[in-house]
């Protein structure tokens, strides 16, 4: 009897042992789900407000324009520490007019197309050449016209591309110039030697220093920079090639590329444009509407 008395009551001690565990088990098992589905929300949340507050053309989001900072004058850090230039100008009217946060993010030139890739800027928007890249990019319509040239000093005694024979020729590298000059092998192997530089300023202190003889560069920036340094240097006549300047987006990229086109088709009907080009180059130089 003791021994049946025993059994049961050991039975009955399992019975709750089992029990009990079964319980907490239960238990755990349902505050890791509860745990779980709450970071999952959180996640989910947080990744939502992101995407509203970064996703550029969104109302709230931010505008990353990628530009040259030595590009004077339509990008560059200007003396106040701000940067700014005549396509900054630009792209910070068109954000404030879509709802954006404008953000310039200065890239290294030759980078750019990595820069676009990753999403790390929504355009490029810097004097940035549509010619020979027009299957690369979704691009705005053009806005502007230019051409590539030679700048010299003037006492060089240089006149025409003619006189780079046997020269020392620079320019900026993955450039809308140095893009010419490979499709003048005719010209290029007249010279001494062809170098590429990281940025224009550079090219001008070796010009200034006599380290190079000539500079192929946009002459809208040429022009810039020869009033702005009250430089001694002269720009051939002869000219590398024609070409106009857009917005690049990724491939692809339409929506955001059609709210910035309408958005400078509206200020170049508003007068904003031309004011903003008068401001920069003492005239309109902008092709938007002619």
């Amino acid at each position: 009897m003791k021994k049946r008395v025993l059994c049961a009551a050991i039975a009955s001690m399992m019975v709750l042992s089992m029990a009990a565990c079964s319980s907490g088990s239960t238990a755990a098992t349902t505050a890791e789900t509860k745990a779980s589905e709450a970071e999952t929300t959180t996640v989910a949340a947080s990744s939502e407000k992101a995407e509203e507050t970064t996703a550029a053309g969104t109302e709230g989001g931010t505008l990353i324009v990628g530009f040259d900072q030595d590009f004077p004058p339509m990008g560059f850090l200007g003396d106040n520490g701000e940067y700014t230039g005549f396509d900054l100008e630009l792209a910070q009217e068109v954000a404030k007019r879509l709802g954006l946060e404008y953000q310039a993010q200065p890239i290294a030139w030759d980078a750019k197309d990595m820069e676009l890739e990753s999403g790390n800027i929504d355009c490029i928007w810097n004097g940035f050449t549509m010619t020979g890249r027009e299957d690369d990019y979704t691009w705005t319509k053009p806005y502007m016209a230019n051409t590539q040239v030679f700048v010299v000093r003037n006492d060089s005694g240089i006149e025409g591309k003619d006189g780079l024979a046997g020269k020392v020729v620079e320019c900026q590298a993955d450039s809308s110039a140095e893009a010419a000059l490979k499709e003048d092998p005719d010209l290029t192997s007249t010279f001494g030697q062809l170098l590429t530089t990281a940025d224009y300023n550079t090219a001008f202190m070796d010009l200034e220093q006599g380290s190079v003889d000539a500079i192929a560069m946009d002459v809208i920036v040429a022009g810039y920079q020869i009033k702005q340094r009250n430089a001694d240097f002269t720009i051939l006549d002869d000219s590398l090639s024609a070409e106009e300047y857009g917005v690049g987006f990724k491939k692809g990229n339409t929506e955001l590329r059609d709210k910035v086109q309408a958005t400078l088709e509206d200020m170049a009907k508003d007068g904003t444009m031309k004011e903003i080009s008068e401001k920069w180059f003492g005239e309109d130089v902008t092709t938007i509407g002619k």
